[in-house]
């Protein structure tokens, strides 16, 4: 029994510090944010890879997600024969779920991924190579060269890519229903316009704000403490991924709860 406790607690401390030093970190990030048009070439290039280079894949998970929301609300009412009765809902229910949950949670997870995963391998190659010891002897702070323009990036572009992932999906979800239940355009994005609120838009965002910080904030701080060669670089991508998915989870439950 002690010795359980004494894991236990050892568990939880290095959960604090490890709370506390990405905590340090986001403070290191957030006061250089004011230098971000003087550093806009490093901003724009990991803008460039949050954005437009993770289109494609956003573009087509969002489309599936739509695809697969529509024949999950089909089915169900198909399984009670009231599609008849629930096809002037079907559109604005399936926006609901899109625009709130599915397109700003999948959309971070898929850059959890690619992003948080590719940040913590950058930063961790750097930091077993020696490059950051370098930068800190020529006088370049590693939280404005290397921090800020990935944590700028990633809060800038993820509601831009949960935007373009809505569309996509909207897209999809009309596509199935169209074929498989004969669905007209006006009839779909009819219901959509009829029951659409802008909150629901506007809450997906706001997630996806706060989704893309922690995923640059978290690649990061396990970037900068990677350890042991290649596979500790290897290590700290999958960790990095870990976190991230996790913390996503977490935030979306937060927000389900608050608002």
């Amino acid at each position: 029994m002690t010795q359980f406790i004494a894991g236990f607690g050892r568990i939880m401390l290095s959960i604090f510090a490890e709370v506390g030093q990405i905590a340090l970190l986001l403070t290191g990030i957030i006061r250089y944010f004011p230098r971000a048009f003087k550093d806009r070439r490093l901003v724009l290039e990991q803008m460039k890879i949050v954005g437009s280079d993770s289109l494609p894949l956003v573009v087509l998970v969002g489309s599936f997600t739509g695809a697969i929301a529509a024949l999950q609300a089909t089915n169900l009412f198909a399984k009670f024969n009231l599609i008849g009765i629930a096809r002037p809902f079907i559109g604005g229910s399936i926006a609901t779920v899109v625009f709130t949950e599915l397109t700003p949670v999948l959309t971070a997870l898929v850059i959890a991924g690619r992003v948080g995963g590719a940040i913590a391998a950058q930063i961790g190659t750097m930091q077993v190579s020696e490059q950051i010891d370098a930068l800190d002897m020529m006088a370049i702070d590693k939280n404005r060269y290397l921090g800020m323009p990935r944590a700028l990036a990633a809060v800038t572009m993820m509601p831009v890519l949960a935007v373009f992932s809505n569309v996509v999906a909207l897209v999809g979800a009309y596509i199935l229903t169209s074929i498989k239940f004969d669905f007209s355009a006006a009839t779909f994005f009819t219901s959509i316009q009829q029951f659409f609120s802008i909150e629901e838009i506007s809450r997906g965002i706001v997630k996806s704000f706060f989704f893309g910080g922690f995923t640059a904030l978290i690649g990061c701080h396990v970037g900068f403490h990677t350890t042991g060669g290649a596979e500790g670089v290897g290590n700290s991508t999958v960790r990095a991924f870990t976190i991230s998915a996790a913390s996503i989870l977490v935030i979306d439950a937060i927000f389900g709860v608050v608002f």
